[in-house]
């Protein structure tokens, strides 16, 4: 599945894709000369981005990443399905996309980019890049008991939308939409 609703993921390395404020932002921050004009406040950046080596131990850096994102975006109600569906996303890459470290020939470095952006004002995306060109397997109905096989179901359960995007040269992005809004 591939919806238009998240093909411009932009990794740190693009130009588009800063996770910081912006220059503009930036300026205003250290007081530096600016055009003159009316006051604007600083709002927080909309999207976050996060790279992953060694993913095994990046689980946790990830969560904690998912957790202070949110609550600096004010999305703090957004973090149990948010954590499951990172956390979920994240264990699918370091499965079934990147290779074992025994077989990479270089030192590890980010091979799994985590994202979390507000694309539209009521929902949050969670996105995950890996290296693998594979797309993502939505498993067929199976014993409720297995232990490996339910991550893109509790995914596909807790977000209004997922799908996934092909990345160029190589590697993917699976993404989950999620609703901003607060229900309690």
């Amino acid at each position: 599945m591939s919806l238009p609703a998240y093909e411009g993921l932009r990794l740190p390395s693009s130009p588009a894709s800063s996770a910081g404020p912006t220059a503009t932002q930036q300026a205003h921050a250290s007081g530096s000369p600016r055009a003159a004009g009316p006051e604007l406040p600083l709002t927080p950046p909309r999207s976050a981005v996060l790279p992953l080596a060694g993913a095994e131990r990046g689980c946790g850096q990830a969560r904690d990443f998912v957790r202070r994102t949110l609550e600096s975006w004010e999305l703090g109600h957004c973090g149990p399905d948010a954590l499951m569906v990172v956390t979920e996303l994240l264990a699918n890459a370091v499965l079934h996309a990147v290779p074992h470290p025994a077989a990479r020939r270089a030192p590890a470095e980010a091979e799994i980019w985590l994202r979390l952006s507000i694309r539209r004002p009521a929902h949050l995306v969670c996105a995950v890049t890996d290296p693998s060109d594979h797309p993502p397997v939505y498993p067929h109905a199976g014993d409720p008991f297995e232990e490996h096989g339910r991550g893109l179901r509790i995914i596909d359960a807790l977000s209004e939308h997922w799908g996934w995007t092909r990345r160029h040269p190589t590697g993917k992005t699976v993404w989950a939409m999620l609703p901003t809004a607060d229900h309690s």
